[in-house]
This record gives structure tokens, C-alpha cells and sequence, in this order.
């Protein structure tokens, strides 16, 4: 197994595993994203995030077993930046091998190699398998937060209050 820097050339990949964890989570109608948009996103000046990809070597090329996709973000409390993991996921057909383990570990160092303070994520209160996953590799819960989001329709009804 390896893991690399996705490129534009690999959207569509991307796209399939947004497409599968979107599945997994519920809410296969929610995913907008298209090939077109992440390939174009990736090609900008400052993409808006990076994404690590895990392959393996097969008689065809390279088999893609999983992404971490993530972006930085900024602490003011420590002054420094951060990165935020938007979505970890490996492929059913892969699961069990260290796929998710070795990208999370590989993005934990490029966190401290960046000299970021922090590495996050979200996580379903529902998902057993990723909660216990993420407390295996020594993560905790910020039991004391809670996510808030502005979007659709209200998102644009206070952006026309301004």
C-alpha cells in the first residue's frame, strides 16, 4: 500500500468515495460535488483542501482503497493553524487492512510536520465503528462541543439582513 497527494487527475476517485461515505452515512441525495468542480478546485492557486489517497498495486495499475480529505484551519488561542479532517474513509473492500490507520497516521505527521497544533474532525454520534476506531489510535471526544451550521435558506436570509 501507498498514500500520496491526490491531483486533479483524480477527482473522479474522490468523487466516488464522497459518493460512497455520503451512502454510508444516509444521505446519498446530499452530495453536490461533481468531478468537474473538485478537478477545478485542485487546480487553483489555493485549493480549498488537500486529499491523501491509499492505493495498492494490482495486474491493472493502481487499486484506490481510501482518502483522507482535509483543509487547514486556524486556532487564535494558540496562534497557530490547524488541519481539520472533512472526510476519512476507506472502501468496504479494504477495510480491516490498516488502510484508515495508516492514512490518519500519515496525515497526524504531515500535521506535526506543518507545525499545525491540531488535527479534528467530526464524527456521527452513531457510528460505533469510527468511534471506536478514532479511540483507538489515542483521539478523544470534545464532549463539551457542539457543531452549529448555517446553510440553505437561512444562511441566505441573514446574508440579506446585512
Amino acid at each position: 500500500m501507498q498514500i500520496r497527494f491526490a491531483g486533479p487527475e483524480d477527482a473522479e476517485v474522490i468523487l466516488r468515495f464522497i459518493r460512497e461515505l455520503a451512502e454510508y452515512e444516509r444521505e446519498p441525495d446530499a452530495v453536490e460535488a461533481t468531478v468537474e468542480a473538485l478537478a477545478a478546485q485542485m487546480r487553483a492557486p489555493h485549493p480549498p483542501f488537500e486529499c491523501l489517497l491509499a492505493e495498492r498495486g494490482s495486474e491493472t495499475g493502481q487499486e484506490p482503497l481510501g482518502m483522507a480529505l482535509f483543509f487547514h484551519t486556524y486556532s487564535t488561542w494558540r496562534a497557530r493553524q490547524g488541519i481539520h479532517l472533512e472526510d476519512l474513509w476507506v472502501t468496504p473492500g479494504a477495510r480491516r487492512l490498516g488502510v484508515g490507520r495508516a492514512l490518519l497516521a500519515r496525515l497526524a505527521a504531515l500535521t506535526v510536520e506543518r507545525g499545525c497544533g491540531r488535527l479534528e474532525w467530526s464524527v456521527l454520534d452513531w457510528n460505533e465503528l469510527a468511534l471506536g476506531f478514532y479511540r483507538g489510535v489515542g483521539a478523544a471526544p470534545m464532549d463539551e462541543w457542539t457543531v452549529w451550521r448555517l446553510d440553505g435558506d437561512a444562511l441566505e436570509a441573514l446574508a440579506d439582513a446585512d
